[in-house]
């Protein structure tokens, strides 16, 4: 079983045609600055999938520090 779907795999890769074109920007409405980073070019098209409600595994959740 396919653990994204097509059209997912279809956000992420447009995230990535953004970065490489350097229109793609971070933060909410894109007011932060330009993303330079792969693998934030690949979280950005994940999120930018799950808002549109496609098949992507959800986040995993921050690891808590032991003290």
């Amino acid at each position: 079983m396919a653990k994204y779907s097509r059209s997912a795999r279809k956000d992420v890769k447009s995230a990535m045609s953004r970065r490489k074109k350097g229109t793609l920007k971070s933060g909410k409405g894109g007011k932060g600055g330009k993303v330079k980073s792969r693998k934030q070019a690949i979280a950005i098209g994940l999120s930018e999938a799950r808002e549109k409600g496609k098949k992507v595994p959800k986040r995993k959740s921050p690891r808590k520090k032991r003290s």
